[in-house]
């Protein structure tokens, strides 16, 4: 009896070519926008101690109560207790933890960081939503004699979240902002709503009755259509803002005016993580339907204070890549069908004692920049003309009479033209050919 087939587990999948084309260039892309913003990169352990998160991103959230990947290390000592480890649900926590662990506020600067990597967490898989998912995102923290607290700070990270947009060429997106205010502000409005939902809470949905009583912000998220227009009667987060946070959430509105950065104030935005105050935003977009967000974030000012570390001001994003792949894949597949993305030449040697040399020939070509795939000495001519008309724009035929006379035939497949190449001339006729 055969063995049963192994496949990717429930809410995983495997990236492959040519879609990794893609993905390697929305990282690319942002790699270049974070640098040109003065960003470095950071990469935090992929699980970290359970505390972080329940202390951080808050014990009462969905993430923490239900959706966590969770396990007892049982590596130390008999005579110590287990250690609960978690795989990282978001990274914000993990890179606070980071700053304070290695004093990065000691240098009296803002600390400006990115991330790029997997996030996990125990939902119902569905289109754009797995199990292990991808993330980038950006932090910016500091003492508050940097300007960590600024509300300049907040709009050069919405500019720069629209010139991203902009530069991956992703149109139709919606930038929506609010303020849940301060750390004081925030348990006022809590209160305020608990009170409103409980004549009406019982013609909600399920998830919204339980959130009522452990998160009831995460209300204001739900989806659920019946249960929109009693959301709309509830007391608004701008009604319970001191006057230090409306000045603030005024401060970056100008900003963002000033710089034509398009925008809409959602009073509905409160986003249902512990350590959120003051701005939080999303950006959305039409085609994905219901799930529409495309990536958000928001200010954590307390959040340092909150893991045991030093006060230390901040605000940072997640992009959802899944996602953001998903647009990019929707907005191509309306325009013009995209030529596949080909190597520049396909060098196919005529018989396999020329494999070696033609390696060689290869290996000078690609140090020069070129994009090559190498064939087999084995095919015949017609499945190397097959192979390489699949897999690049040219071909070069590697038979014993080039290899002695250092002439080499190269065919456009575009066009079908067939020339004569001098070995120390073949970098430059291949470059010269159209993308």
């Amino acid at each position: 009896m055969a063995e049963k087939i192994i496949r990717a587990v429930r809410g995983t999948r495997d990236l492959l070519p040519p879609e990794t084309e893609l993905w390697n260039h929305v990282e690319s892309t942002a790699r270049r926008i974070f640098t040109r913003y003065n960003f470095g990169e950071i990469r935090t352990p992929i699980f970290e101690d359970t505390q972080l998160f329940a202390r951080g991103v808050g014990e009462e959230t969905d993430i923490v109560s239900k959706e966590m990947y969770t396990w007892e290390d049982r590596s130390r000592a008999q005579s110590e207790k287990a250690q609960s480890l978690t795989l990282r649900p978001e990274n914000t926590a993990g890179v606070v933890r980071a700053y304070i662990e290695h004093q990065l506020g000691e240098s009296g600067l803002l600390q400006k960081l990115y991330y790029i990597g997997p996030q996990f967490r125990r939902e119902r898989p569905q289109k754009g939503r797995y199990r292990q998912f991808f993330q980038i995102g950006a932090e910016v923290m500091g003492p508050q004699s940097a300007g960590s607290e600024s509300p300049l700070r907040d709009a050069e990270m919405l500019e720069m979240l629209t010139s991203l947009l902009d530069e991956l060429a992703i149109t139709g997106w919606t930038l929506n902002i609010n303020s849940v205010g301060s750390a004081s502000d925030r348990p006022l409005y809590v209160e305020a709503l608990r009170k409103a939902l409980q004549p009406v809470i019982g013609r909600m949905c399920v998830d919204c009755q339980r959130r009522a009583e452990t998160n009831p912000l995460r209300v204001l998220d739900c989806k659920v259509p019946e249960d929109q227009p009693v959301i709309e009667t509830l007391p608004r987060i701008a009604d319970s803002l001191d006057d230090a946070s409306k000045a603030h959430f005024a401060a970056v509105c100008a900003a963002l005016d000033i710089c034509g950065v398009p925008y809409q104030r959602n009073h509905r935005l409160v986003r249902g993580l512990d350590y959120y105050t003051r701005t939080t935003f999303e950006f959305t977009h039409g085609g994905l339907g219901a799930q529409n967000a495309l990536l958000g974030g928001g200010r954590y000012d307390g959040l340092s204070e909150m893991l045991g570390g030093p006060k230390a001001p901040g605000i940072g994003f997640a992009i959802g890549a899944d996602r953001l792949v998903l647009t990019l894949q929707a907005q191509q597949a309306e325009q013009a069908s995209l030529p596949p993305d080909l190597a520049d030449a396909y060098l196919a040697p005529m018989g396999v004692v020329l494999d070696a040399p033609a390696l060689s020939l290869a290996r000078e070509l690609r140090r020069a920049g070129l994009r090559i795939d190498l064939g087999d000495g084995s095919f015949r001519l017609k499945k190397s003309f097959e192979t390489g008309n699949k897999l690049a724009r040219q071909i070069i035929l590697f038979g014993e009479d080039e290899q002695q006379s250092g002439i080499f035939t190269v065919k456009n497949f575009a066009n079908g033209e067939q020339t004569k190449v001098a070995r120390e001339h073949l970098v430059t006729a291949l470059k010269s050919i159209e993308k």
